[in-house]
C-alpha cells in the first residue's frame, strides 16, 4: 500500500517529527496598473515541519492536509529519501502471501483484534468433519492485506472475487506442515490442534452472546420472475452463521458459500451478499507462482439483481445480510435488513437515485438538469455523486482535468493525495491550477474521464463551456456525466441514434463495448420490471380526464385557495409541503408513501419530477393542489414505503396510480435579495434609489445617465417623483434587461401623458446597448451619473477602467457609485442557510470569501472602496464623499451598501468640452422616447 510523505516521515521519526499548521490570510491584488487595492482572499494554510536536525516550511494550500504533505515531501527531498512506494514483485508478494496465511493459523492469531478471529473461533464450534474448518471465502474477504498481495500477483484479482480464493488455496498447499487443504474444497484447517487453554480463553470471550439471534435478511432469487423477499436467519450461540445462510440457500454448509469481497451500502456496515460457490472449482495446485486464469463451472443462471447490486457477476440465488465479526465487537455483529433497505440500495446505484435519497424525497425529487450556484443547490453535489457512483459500480475514481482559455500555459501543480482524486493534466498539457489548487485563469473548463478498474475507458466528457471558478466547472462537468448516465438507467433500451444525440448534446464520448459490458445486467432487470409495471398502471380511460394535462402525465388536477398574486419563476426557490399516496382502482383507502412538511427546490432546473414543477408554476403562494399521475418504476415506490412488503402486495392486487397533495408555502428571491430583505425594510434596493433621488433633487439636474441600468429599476422609480430631469438615459450590455426596461419605462411615460395624471418634465428617454468601460460622446457632460451595485459584477481592473473613463471622458458633474460592503456580509449571512461542505477546511475557506451574489467578481471592504474612490477623484479633479444605506456609518461594520458621491471641481465650461477625437458613437440605441409619446425600439 502506498504511503504518503507524511506517513513516511512519521514512520521514520515518530514523535520527533513536529507538524505545525498556521492559517495564512491570502491577499489578492486587483491587477489594475498603478492601483494596488488589497482584496481579502481565501483562507490558506502553511505547515512547518520540525525534525531533529532541520526544519522545512511548505507552500500555502487550501487544505491543512495538503500543507502537511508538502512539508513532508520537502523534508524527504532534503533527506534524500524517495517517497515512491517500494512495490514488491509478484514473486515477493507470493512469498508474503504464504507467510500471511501461515500466521492466520498461529496460536497468537486467536488473541488478535482481526475480524477473522471470530470466524476461526466459530469454526471451533462446528460439528463433525466441519470442526475447525474455516471457509476460504471469509479469509479472502476479511483480510485486506491478503487481497492486496493477490492484486500484486495478478491485477485481474480486482475484477474477480474468485481469483483471491485461488491464490489463498494455493498458498495453503505450500504450508502442508501447518495447514490442511482438500482437493475441490474451499476451506482450510489447522493441522495440529490448538492448545486447550487457548481454545478455552478464546471461546469464553464470546460466551456472553444470547442463546440464539433472529436476523432479518433479504433473499434475492436468480430468476427475475420471482420476487425479492425477506427471510429470517436463526443463528444459535454455538453455531456458525455461515452454515445458517448455507442452509437457506439449499447448501449443506458454509464452506460452500462465497461472500462478496466488499460491503454493500455504507462502508462501515457488514452488509454483504452471500451466494453458492460453483460446484466445480478446478485448482491447479502444482505451480509455485499462480498466474493462470481461474477455471470455474457455475451451476445455475446469472443473478442480474444481485450482480447489479454487487458490481460483479453472481450466479444462483443470493442472500443479502448484515452480519459478521468486527474489530469493535467481541460477539457477532448484526443488523436487520428490510425490503425498503434493499430497494433503497438498488436505486442508490443510479445517479437520480443518489440525488433522491440525499433529498429524502424519492417520489418527488429528480436529478437537476443544471448546476446554477452552490447556494441554490440542494442535496449531494454532482462531483460527490459521481465519485459515489464510480465506487458503487467498481469503477476507478473519476479523473478531472482543468484548463483555461488563456493562451499562456501555466505550470502543473501537485494536488497532494486528495481523497477524491487529484486533478489530472489535460491532454493538451495545460493544467491551470496554482500551488494552492485555485484556478490560474478567470475562465476554466473541466474534462472528466471514467475508467474501469482495469483502466479501460468507459466515458469521457469534454464540455465546451468555460466558468469563472474551477469548482463550478468541475460540478457542471460532473452533472453532465451524471445526466447522461441517468438517461441510460431510465431506459437501457434507448435507441442508438437517440443515445448518440444525447452524447453530442452533453459533450460525452462513450466507449460502447466497455460501457455495455459493465452495465448489461441492468438491462435485464429493467425490461422485466417495465413489463410487470405495465400490467399495474391505471389505463387512461379509467382516470378522470377532466382538468388533465395529459402531455405531462397529470390527471384529476384541482387547485384551491385564493390567488395571492405571488407566483414562482425560474431561478427562485420554491418551498412546498406535500404528500404522495398510492391509489388503488376500486378502493377508497389510500396508502401514504411519502410526505414532507417543507421541501425547497430551484425552479427551472428540473430538481423535481416534471409533474410537480408544472403544477407548481400554476400556483400562487398559499394555494394547494391535488393531482394524479401514473406509477414510476416499482423500486422507487418500494424504496419510499415504510412497509414495502404490504405495498408490494397492493401493487400486485390491481391497477394503481399516485396521488399528490401540494401546498406552495412561499417563494424566495435570488440569494442576494433574500439576504437583504431579511434585515432591511424598505429593501436595500429601494433605499439606494431613494438616496440617488435625494441628490438628483438637491442638484436640480436636468440630465441623468444610469451606467449599468439593468432592467431600469432606477429610471422607472425616478418617474414616480417630481424632479427637474428632462432627459434620462440608461446603458447596459444585456439586451434582455434593456428590453424589460423599455417596456416598463414606456408604459409609465405613456401614462404620464394622460391629463388626469400629474405630468413629468422628462422630454427624452434613451436606452443604449454598450459597455460602460467604452466611451460614447453622446453621454458626455451629463448633470448626474449613477452606477448602483454594478462595479462588483465586473473584474476589479474593469471597475478601475470604468472609474477612469467615466471621470475623464464622460465627465458628469456628479457621479454616484454604490457597491456592497464586504464587511457587512457576516451579518447578512447569519440569516441565510449554511452551505453544505464535506471538508471542514473547505467550509471555513468558503465562508470566509462568500459573496452576496454568485455573479459578483469582488466585494470591497470600506478601506478598499475608499482607496479606489479617493485615488480616482484625485486623478481626475473631483471631490468625493462617502456614505451608504442599510445599517449605520457610526457603528461597525458600517453601511450594508457603501456609496461614493463624486463632484467635479472643474468649471462647467471645461466639463462641456470634448477632447479631440472623442466624438465616436460606440453605443447602439435600443429604445428611445420623446415628449410627444413617440418611441422607437430596435429590439
Amino acid at each position: 500500500m502506498k504511503l504518503t510523505p507524511k506517513a513516511i516521515v512519521v514512520q521514520k521519526f515518530g514523535k520527533n517529527a513536529q507538524f505545525t499548521v498556521d492559517e495564512v490570510q491570502d491577499v489578492v491584488q486587483n491587477g489594475c496598473p498603478g492601483l494596488a487595492i488589497p482584496q481579502k482572499g481565501p483562507c490558506l494554510y502553511r505547515c512547518s515541519l520540525q525534525l531533529p536536525e532541520f526544519s522545512v516550511v511548505s507552500e500555502t494550500f487550501k487544505k491543512k492536509k495538503d500543507a502537511e504533505q508538502s512539508a513532508a515531501e520537502k523534508a524527504l527531498e532534503k533527506l534524500g529519501i524517495d517517497p515512491s512506494p517500494n512495490v514488491p514483485s509478484a514473486e515477493e508478494a507470493w512469498d508474503k502471501l504464504i507467510a500471511s496465511v501461515k500466521h492466520l493459523f498461529s496460536n497468537e492469531f486467536l488473541s488478535s483484534q482481526s475480524p477473522l478471529r471470530g470466524h476461526f473461533i466459530a469454526a471451533l464450534r462446528r460439528d463433525g468433519d466441519l470442526y475447525g474448518s474455516v471457509p476460504a471465502s471469509v479469509i479472502a474477504v476479511c483480510d485486506s492485506k491478503l487481497a492486496n498481495l493477490c492484486k500484486l500477483i495478478n491485477p485481474k484479482v480486482e475484477s474477480s472475487h474468485l481469483l483471491v480464493l485461488t491464490y489463498i488455496m494455493r498458498a495453503a498447499t505450500r504450508l502442508s506442515e501447518f495447514v490442511v487443504t482438500s482437493e475441490g474444497q474451499l476451506s482450510l484447517w489447522r493441522k495440529d490442534p490448538y492448545p486447550p487453554e487457548i481454545i478455552e480463553s478464546s471461546i469464553i470471550r464470546q460466551s456472553e452472546s444470547p442463546d440464539s439471534i433472529c436476523i432479518e435478511a433479504i433473499h434475492i432469487p436468480s430468476s427475475l420472475e420471482m420476487a425479492v423477499h425477506p427471510v429470517t436467519l436463526n443463528v444459535s450461540s454455538t453455531g456458525y452463521y455461515l452454515d445458517v445462510i448455507a442452509r437457506t440457500l439449499d447448501q449443506t454448509d458454509g464452506n460452500k458459500i462465497l461472500v462478496s469481497s466488499r460491503t454493500i451500502g455504507k462502508a462501515s456496515s457488514e452488509m454483504r451478499l452471500y451466494f453458492a460457490a460453483p460446484k466445480s472449482y478446478l485448482l491447479d495446485l502444482s505451480s509455485d507462482l499462480p498466474n493462470v486464469e481461474e477455471v470455474v463451472d457455475f451451476e445455475g443462471s446469472l443473478n442480474p439483481r444481485a450482480s447489479h447490486l454487487y458490481g460483479q457477476d453472481i450466479y444462483g440465488d443470493a442472500i443479502l445480510a448484515s452480519i459478521g465479526y468486527t474489530r469493535k465487537s467481541e460477539g457477532l455483529f448484526h443488523e436487520d435488513i428490510t425490503l425498503q433497505s434493499y430497494y433503497r440500495m438498488l436505486i442508490h446505484l443510479t445517479p437520480s437515485g443518489v440525488y433522491k435519497l440525499s433529498r429524502e424525497a424519492i417520489l418527488t425529487a429528480e436529478l437537476p438538469m443544471a448546476f446554477t450556484t452552490r447556494t441554490n443547490w440542494r442535496g449531494s453535489f454532482p462531483r460527490e455523486m459521481l465519485f459515489m457512483f464510480c465506487r458503487q459500480h467498481w469503477l476507478s475514481e473519476p479523473v478531472f482535468s482543468t484548463c483555461s482559455n488563456s493562451l499562456k500555459e501555466s505550470s502543473e501543480s501537485s494536488r497532494f493525495y486528495e481523497k477524491s482524486a487529484a486533478l489530472e493534466s489535460a491532454e493538451t498539457g495545460k493544467e491551470c491550477t496554482s500551488g494552492d489548487g485555485t484556478a490560474a485563469s478567470d475562465n476554466v473548463r473541466c474534462e472528466v474521464k471514467i475508467f474501469s478498474k482495469s483502466r479501460d475507458p468507459i466515458l469521457e466528457c469534454s464540455p465546451k463551456e468555460f466558468y469563472k471558478k474551477q469548482n463550478e466547472s468541475i460540478e457542471n462537468a460532473s452533472l453532465k456525466v451524471l445526466s447522461w448516465l441517468n438517461a441510460y438507467f431510465k431506459d437501457p433500451d434507448i435507441p442508438l441514434e437517440k443515445l448518440n444525440n444525447l452524447v453530442g448534446a452533453l459533450d460525452i464520448q462513450c466507449y460502447p463495448q466497455n460501457f455495455f459490458k459493465k452495465f448489461s445486467s441492468y438491462r435485464f432487470i429493467h425490461n422485466v420490471q417495465q413489463r410487470k409495471m405495465g400490467e399495474k398502471l391505471l389505463q387512461a380511460n379509467s382516470i378522470n380526464m377532466l382538468n388533465a394535462i395529459p402531455e405531462h402525465g397529470i390527471y384529476c388536477l384541482s387547485i384551491g385557495g385564493p390567488d395571492s398574486g405571488i407566483y414562482p419563476s425560474n431561478g427562485c426557490l420554491s418551498f412546498i409541503s406535500y404528500s404522495v399516496s398510492l391509489l388503488i382502482e376500486g378502493e377508497t383507502m389510500k396508502e401514504l408513501l411519502e410526505s414532507r412538511e417543507e421541501f425547497e427546490f430551484e425552479m427551472g432546473t428540473g430538481a423535481v419530477i416534471p409533474q410537480v414543477e408544472v403544477v407548481t408554476t400554476q400556483m400562487s403562494v398559499g394555494q394547494s393542489t391535488c393531482f394524479c399521475k401514473e406509477l414510476p418504476p416499482q423500486e422507487l415506490i418500494l424504496a419510499a414505503a415504510d412497509d414495502s412488503a404490504r405495498i408490494f402486495s397492493l401493487l400486485s392486487s390491481g391497477a394503481c396510480c399516485l396521488e399528490y397533495h401540494i401546498t406552495l408555502l412561499r417563494v424566495t428571491e435570488p440569494p442576494e435579495d433574500r439576504m437583504e430583505q431579511a434585515l432591511f425594510s424598505p429593501p436595500l434596493s429601494k433605499q439606494r434609489v431613494e438616496y440617488a433621488l435625494q441628490h438628483i433633487k438637491e442638484s436640480c439636474a436636468t440630465t441623468l445617465v444610469d451606467f449599468g441600468c439593468g432592467s431600469g429599476s432606477l429610471l422607472d422609480s425616478l418617474l414616480d417623483y417630481p424632479t427637474a430631469l428632462e432627459k434620462i438615459v440608461g446603458v447596459d450590455i444585456s439586451q434582455k434587461s434593456l428590453s424589460r426596461a423599455a417596456k416598463i419605462i414606456h408604459s409609465k411615460l405613456s401614462k404620464k401623458l394622460d391629463a388626469a395624471v400629474p405630468c413629468t418634465d422628462v422630454k427624452s428617454a434613451v436606452l443604449y446597448d454598450g459597455s460602460v468601460t467604452v466611451f460614447d460622446s453622446r453621454l458626455h457632460g451629463f448633470d448626474i451619473g449613477t452606477c448602483l451595485e454594478v462595479i462588483e459584477h465586473m473584474e476589479e481592473d474593469e471597475a478601475s477602467q470604468f472609474g477612469n473613463i467615466v471621470l475623464s471622458s464622460f465627465r458628469p458633474r456628479i457621479l454616484i457609485v454604490s457597491t456592497p460592503n464586504y464587511e457587512y456580509n457576516a451579518i447578512l449571512q447569519k440569516s441565510s442557510s449554511t452551505i453544505q461542505e464535506d471538508d471542514p477546511d473547505e467550509k471555513t475557506q468558503l465562508q470566509s470569501c462568500k459573496f452576496r451574489n454568485h455573479d459578483h467578481k469582488f466585494e470591497w471592504t470600506r478601506d478598499q472602496f475608499n482607496c479606489w474612490a479617493t485615488e480616482l477623484a484625485a486623478r481626475h479633479n473631483y471631490s468625493v464623499e462617502f456614505s451608504g444605506v442599510g445599517g449605520s456609518g457610526d457603528r461597525e461594520p458600517g453601511f450594508a451598501s457603501q456609496i461614493a458621491v463624486f463632484r467635479s471641481r472643474s468649471p462647467p465650461e471645461e466639463d462641456d468640452l470634448l477632447k479631440d477625437g472623442d466624438s465616436a458613437h460606440h453605443y447602439k440605441v435600443i429604445w428611445e422616447w420623446d415628449g410627444n409619446g413617440l418611441s422607437r425600439s430596435s429590439l
